[in-house]
């Protein structure tokens, strides 16, 4: 069975009309808004394809009226008639989407999936409903031209990866006989402005935490700044002691894991393009931190820890004035972490360096933590997944890692299986921002590019996998 002896014709309209079911569905985790909703209709577009496909829960049934419980988890698989023990291959996805807001900057509304071109915008129409799509498209394709597929697929796909993906490896220890895989389709994958798809091999990590400063018990008269200390100057106090002016974190021992790029991820890492130009004109920007340039770029997007403030909130914000000293500020920070960084020993190094620069009276909260994952670049799936790109997009960008997060670590972890993110957004699409799209031509790229990865590992000898 082989696909390279057929003409892929990709079912654009279908592919359209099936993002676009899912954009309609406003499944923002953060406000735990239409997931089940989403699941379900994802559950039902498997079944339509011939996948068998279900629900997951971490709970009981009679556990699920509690608010806080996790949002189900779609599980989806096909097995191969022909090759039933050949390879697995797993594709990892997420059906939530960011927030929408600020929704006066859409052009479009943003969860109606409206086509303009060659564009189709809304909320998740890249991140990751899109790249969803396109995995389902190409087991359709299979099971419709050739009514088998040539190797074992599965699907996960989980409702809270904007969030954290805080129940993920719940959800992995539980299921983890029924998830064994022998390689993960990450959920996602750039295609950069030279139109070359970027794989990646790993992500970086995250620590996610909030610092809170009580002054008075209310906000009180500003004139009184004289006698009660503000919490926005303690927490701006806090903040400088912990990263310098060249963005170094001053933070005791916080990069004592972080191990240099080898020989080879190097010179991965030299051969990787970077257009500069377009980047700023994309951000309207005229510099980078420390005027990085060339290789440093690229090294930082890749392998550099990060301190992020992601919101800064006290006192008054609104129009005109309003003159008091708040009782209350509090700051968010991300830091990026790389493989080896244990998010649970940074935030007890954060903990100390607060305690030990006098700042103990502020509240330190751990959101969110989560390790670095990373595949070796010797895997023998890369060199597969590679070949399989390079047939349709004519080339293809090896990258050590994304400098964005997820919970890749953990599939690596306890499936123990390698993960590549491969797909079709396009770098400058828009994601987490107003205004988000996909480019129709991607997608259907993308599809023809999961097909010829599944063929492609179908027809690779076991023994050199």
């Amino acid at each position: 069975m082989s696909s390279n002896n057929l003409t892929i014709d990709i079912d654009t309209q279908g592919l359209i009309t099936d993002l676009q079911k899912l954009i309609k569905i406003p499944s923002v985790s953060a406000r735990k808004q239409n997931l089940e909703e989403c699941a379900k209709e994802i559950v039902e577009m498997m079944k339509g394809i011939g996948i068998e496909a279900e629900l997951l829960h971490l709970l009981e049934s009679d556990q699920k009226n509690s608010s806080s419980i996790p949002p189900p988890l779609v599980y989806g698989e096909v097995k191969s008639k022909s090759n039933p023990n050949g390879k697995t291959l797993l594709f990892y996805n997420h059906y939530d989407v960011q927030p929408e807001e600020p929704i006066d900057l859409w052009d479009y509304e943003p969860f109606e999936g409206t086509v303009d071109g060659n564009l189709i915008y809304g909320r998740g129409a890249s991140d990751d409903k899109g790249e969803l799509v396109t995995r389902l498209k190409a087991i359709e394709y299979f099971l419709k031209n050739l009514g088998d597929v040539p190797i074992n697929i599965k699907f996960i796909v989980e409702g809270e990866e904007e969030i954290g993906s805080n129940n993920i490896s719940k959800y992995l220890k539980k299921y983890n006989e029924k998830f064994k895989a022998d390689i993960v389709i990450w959920e996602f994958g750039y295609v950069d402005q030279e139109q070359k798809p970027i794989i990646s091999l790993g992500m970086k990590g995250l620590l996610y935490v909030e610092l809170t400063a009580q002054g008075a018990s209310r906000d009180v008269h500003s004139s009184l700044a004289v006698l009660i200390e503000n919490p926005a100057w303690r927490i701006i106090k806090a903040l400088s002691t912990m990263v310098d002016d060249k963005g170094k974190i001053l933070i005791k021992d916080w990069y004592k894991e972080v191990k240099e790029l080898s020989k080879e991820e190097n010179i991965v890492v030299d051969n990787e393009p970077f257009d500069e130009d377009s980047f700023k004109k994309e951000y309207g920007i005229s510099k980078f931190i420390n005027n990085l340039k060339g290789k440093g770029i690229k090294k930082a997007l890749i392998c550099e820890p990060t301190c992020n403030i992601s919101g800064l909130n006290s006192g008054y914000s609104g129009p005109g004035a309003k003159t008091i000293t708040p009782s209350k500020a509090m700051v968010k920070i991300d830091f990026r972490l790389v493989p080896n960084m244990d998010p649970m020993v940074q935030f007890n190094r954060l903990q100390n360096h607060l305690k030990e620069n006098g700042f103990d009276d502020i509240k330190v909260t751990k959101i969110h933590g989560e390790a670095a994952g990373r595949t070796e670049l010797n895997n023998r799936y890369v060199k597969v997944i590679q070949n399989s790109a390079n047939e349709i997009f004519g080339d293809s960008i090896i990258s050590i890692s994304s400098a964005g997060t997820g919970p890749m670590f953990d599939f690596i972890d306890l499936l123990k299986a390698p993960c590549i993110s491969i797909g079709g957004t396009y770098i400058f699409s828009r994601i987490h921002s107003p205004n988000e799209y996909a480019r129709i031509d991607l997608l259907e790229k993308t599809t023809k590019c999961m097909i010829r990865i599944i063929d492609n590992i179908s027809k690779t000898p076991l023994s050199s996998i």
